[in-house]
């Protein structure tokens, strides 16, 4: 494998870490956190799609815009769209202060995490590990 695509999907990997153990934590969950970090392994995820796809993108959060990118690629994305949507606004929507995720937001954002880390495992080839 590529190393810088082994990159991409090692800090999809961390990302998806952090989300399950900081969801997981007994004390002081960080909700905002499991959202922005699913958030975060989806496009890191799409972007290591785009990379072994030699596909140029460019410096975006947005999921949706990676997705338009990759269905070249893998039509079969477009299935899946609904999964990105509601990890989409993540990537800053929690960042600074006035606003902040519930837990329920934060079990939902991590299911649709689990179930595109295992749709974007499969599209790259990669065997299935938690």
């Amino acid at each position: 494998m590529n190393e810088l695509l082994a990159e991409w999907i090692e800090k999809a990997e961390g990302d998806y870490a952090t989300a399950q153990r900081e969801l997981r934590a007994r004390k002081r969950v960080n909700y905002d956190a499991v959202c922005f970090h699913g958030q975060q392994m989806a496009e890191k995820y799409l972007k290591a799609l785009l990379f072994k796809g030699c596909v140029d993108f460019p410096k975006t959060h947005s999921l949706i815009e990676l997705i338009q990118l990759a269905l070249p690629l893998d039509a079969t994305l477009d299935m899946h769209k609904e999964l990105f949507d509601r990890l989409e606004g993540y990537a800053v929507q929690y960042r600074y202060p006035g606003v902040a995720a519930g837990k329920d937001e934060a079990r939902i954002a991590f299911r649709a995490a689990k179930q595109i880390r295992a749709v974007m495992r499969q599209k790259l080839g990669l065997h299935d590990r938690d």
